[in-house]
């Protein structure tokens, strides 16, 4: 069953809802960065270009029937409407990333995501592959693929999901910055706890241990 954790000043360890068992020990923690993020996943550039767009086509049409100035002004106020999408959008952004606390250790992946603050165990076992986008500025998104069987909600976990895939939602830890350097430690832990025994129960006791639930609601 989830465990609940009202409050992130409750938190035996930040952006995790108990503290590690012995052995285990966190090897990289971080957000999102806000305006990556509001660009990536939120379509800050696409918003901001639409009525960049809009603004000069009205101001086109205005100017056959009218003064420049006129027209200028006539597409002037696509341009403050548009300025107003983008700030709700970044506030979204700054919201988004100051609620979610990525975190790895030699054991899981662990994501503190969402304004009702859930918390996502993925023990690196369960993790069948990982993908990077890597953005020029160095920040970037990477993907977890789960098994097939793990069900996820996409709009629970947005934005911190892999773009579009809705039918096998792939959490992804978002817009982070070093995101090349981030994704080498992943693949070495993932590496070294696929090398370690795996203790499994028989089939009459059912599937294998540390399967990925969500730890903490609230």
């Amino acid at each position: 069953m989830p465990k609940r954790d009202d409050d992130f000043a409750f938190e035996p360890v930040p952006g995790l809802p108990e503290r590690l068992p012995a052995g285990e020990t966190i090897l990289w923690q971080g957000r999102p960065a806000v305006l990556p993020l509001a660009r990536d996943a939120m379509g800050l550039y696409w918003v901001a270009g639409y009525f960049g767009l809009l603004a000069l086509w009205k101001a086109g049409a205005a100017a056959a029937d009218h003064p420049l100035g006129l027209a200028l002004a006539i597409g002037l106020p696509y341009l403050g409407l548009g300025a107003l999408c983008a700030l709700v959008i970044l506030g979204i952004a700054f919201v988004q990333a100051r609620a979610a606390l990525y975190t790895i250790t030699t054991a899981r992946v662990a994501m503190r995501i969402g304004a009702l603050t859930v918390t996502f165990n993925l023990p690196h076992r369960q993790i069948e592959a990982a993908s990077l986008d890597l953005r020029r500025d160095g920040t970037g998104t990477i993907a977890l693929r789960l098994p097939a069987d793990t069900r996820i909600s996409y709009l629970v976990c947005w934005p911190h999901v892999r773009p579009w895939h809705m039918r096998r939602t792939e959490p992804a830890l978002r817009s982070i910055p070093a995101a090349a350097e981030v994704a080498r430690i992943l693949a070495e832990a993932a590496e070294a706890r696929q090398a370690q025994p795996v203790l499994t129960r028989n089939a009459a006791q059912g599937a294998g241990f540390d399967p990925p639930i969500a730890l903490a609601t609230g």
